[in-house]
């Protein structure tokens, strides 16, 4: 994605945007409703009092400055549930949500288009004609309130709710995976382990933060033009330094110039968006990590809800099966950057990000290790054969720290018939718990 679609796209997910747009629509069909009439090569039936009119938009422009202020301070409840009940990092796509900015622009809009619609009917700016299209147009803003409304009360039966914000989590996460499942290296080539040449200048971000964005149509066009490669080195999601190297460029087969490489590197380093947080778009660990954090944060004692983690491992076990499934299956295809080289996304990484907090914290439930371990064992069966080797990895950690938890040895022995480290499967289990002499159930 190039880096001005990808800033467009932040900036029309802010509420600022939306709302000033709507509200300048409101503004103007107000305001053109006084001059419009006299281009309008029909007379409008009937007639509108301006009492009558201006009773209508007090109305709207009353009661909708009411109901703005009230929608925004339930917004802002739903922003601090989502905060202390699931985790902060989850409260951007709540912002982000289409619907809320949209509900609360057409408040706004409504609430404008009635105060400016009566000043300038207090002018006597409207005549007859006007007048006449203004009601018709207060009729349509008045059916328009009330349709937002209905979709506005059933969206606040969900906003903010564990359940709903996991669901936008996991959306996001998918989304990022699938972008990334299309274009395994950003459209690059793939980046194998030692192959940065050793004459390569590095590119150095000047600046401390997460990598969010990578621009690799201006990267490509940057080498093309100087017969350069690039090899990146910070995915979106890393933390960078400032004297650390995001990526390393050079020029093959040719002798190095280090002065016009450093120029170059300067120049590429300005197609790295470095940010304070990081960023769903096109990183897609960063979709299963919050997902980690919300099943973490569920097992704290303070929530003590093992439910919650246990629909998480669903959910990211779903996630990572798509992930092992497509990449596994999927064909290698022409880069669209061919100059530009990058490491691919591991699986280890991956199911870390999953895994790993929810086995810690859940370490002393059997409920939970017992989903983790059904889960990584199906997992080890899709994919690859380092996918597989990942999840028998994650396994093996989380049935040591269950083992250094859990009190019962009828539980451990479930666990271990479970691991596929052990070579667990589905028949194990009950093997295990007969001998354990535990009905299953």
């Amino acid at each position: 994605m190039p880096r001005w679609r990808w800033l467009m796209a932040q900036w029309t997910r802010r509420l600022w945007v939306r709302a000033t747009l709507i509200g300048l629509a409101g503004v103007l069909a107000a305001m053109l409703a006084a001059v419009v009439d006299g281009y309008l090569p029909w007379q409008m039936p009937g007639t509108i009092s301006t009492d009558a009119l201006d009773s209508i938009l007090t109305v709207i422009a009353s009661s909708m400055l009411t109901v703005t202020t009230f929608s925004l301070s339930i917004t802002v409840s739903a922003y601090g549930s989502a905060t202390s009940n699931v985790t902060p990092r989850a409260t951007t796509l709540l912002i982000e949500d289409g619907l809320t900015q949209t509900v609360l622009s057409t408040f706004l809009g409504s609430f404008l288009f009635g105060i400016v619609g009566l000043v300038v009917s207090k002018t006597g700016a409207y005549g007859e004609q006007g007048r006449a299209i203004l009601f018709a147009v207060t009729i349509a803003v008045i059916a328009l309130i009330v349709v937002t409304l209905l979709r506005w009360i059933n969206h606040l039966t969900r906003l903010g709710r564990v359940g709903e914000t996991t669901d936008r989590v996991e959306v996001a996460a998918r989304q990022a995976i699938e972008a990334r499942l299309r274009e395994p290296y950003l459209g690059g080539r793939r980046l194998p382990e030692g192959a940065i040449p050793p004459d390569a200048v590095p590119v150095r971000p000047g600046t401390i933060g997460y990598v969010q964005h990578i621009d690799m149509p201006a990267l490509s066009k940057l080498c093309a033009a100087q017969a350069a490669q690039l090899y990146v080195g910070a995915l979106p999601g890393a933390f960078v330094y400032p004297d650390a190297p995001v990526a390393w460029i050079g020029r093959a087969g040719a002798e190095t110039d280090r002065g016009a490489l450093t120029d170059l590197a300067q120049e590429a380093a300005r197609m790295f968006a470095i940010g304070n947080e990081r960023s769903f778009d096109q990183d897609p660990r960063f979709g299963l990590a919050v997902l980690s954090e919300i099943g973490s944060r569920a097992l704290s004692p303070a929530t003590n809800d093992p439910g919650t983690a246990i629909d998480v491992i669903g959910r990211s076990i779903r996630l990572l099966s798509q992930w092992a499934r497509e990449s596994a299956d999927r064909p290698e295809e022409e880069p669209t950057h061919p100059q530009i080289h990058v490491p691919p996304l591991t699986a280890a990484d991956l199911l870390e990000d999953a895994f790993m907090l929810m086995a810690r914290d859940g370490a002393g439930l059997i409920e939970v290790q017992l989903r983790i371990q059904k889960g990584l064992s199906a997992l080890s069966r899709v994919g690859d054969a380092a996918f597989a080797e990942a999840a028998r990895h994650q396994s093996r950690m989380a049935l040591d720290r269950a083992e250094a938890a859990l009190a019962l040895e009828a539980d451990k022995a479930r666990l271990r018939a479970l691991a596929p480290a052990f070579g667990g499967d589905a028949s194990a289990i009950r093997a295990a718990e007969r001998a354990a002499c535990i009905p299953h159930g």
